[in-house]
């Protein structure tokens, strides 16, 4: 017999709203530096792609966002779907940060 609660959702909404918002918020200045700037690092090719794979990941953080609202805060989000939200952020962050090295440079 499994021994699963259900999650409280007030410590879901404490957790989990922030964490939300923050990858809202961070992908979307990655989404405005991809599509305003043009990163002579990367390949325009590259570029595109990393820009594509951001606004995917606006739309599953928004759909997450939206059935976590709409649930009441019942329902949480599977740290598998997170995981590769993370990962974006990641690489996201280091190519800004090359970004913003360069013009510093130049």
């Amino acid at each position: 017999m499994s021994n699963t609660a259900s999650p409280d959702p007030e410590i879901l909404r404490q957790i989990l709203e922030p964490l939300l918002e923050d990858f809202a918020y961070w992908f979307d200045r990655s989404q405005k530096l991809l599509s305003d700037e043009r990163l002579t690092f990367l390949t325009e090719a590259q570029q595109q792609q990393l820009l594509q794979r951001v606004q995917n990941a606006i739309k599953e953080v928004g759909v997450a966002t939206s059935l976590f609202k709409i649930t009441g805060h019942q329902v949480g989000v599977d740290m598998a779907t997170m995981r590769p939200w993370h990962e974006l952020l990641v690489e996201c962050q280091a190519v800004g940060m090359r970004y913003y090295r360069n013009q510093a440079i130049s």
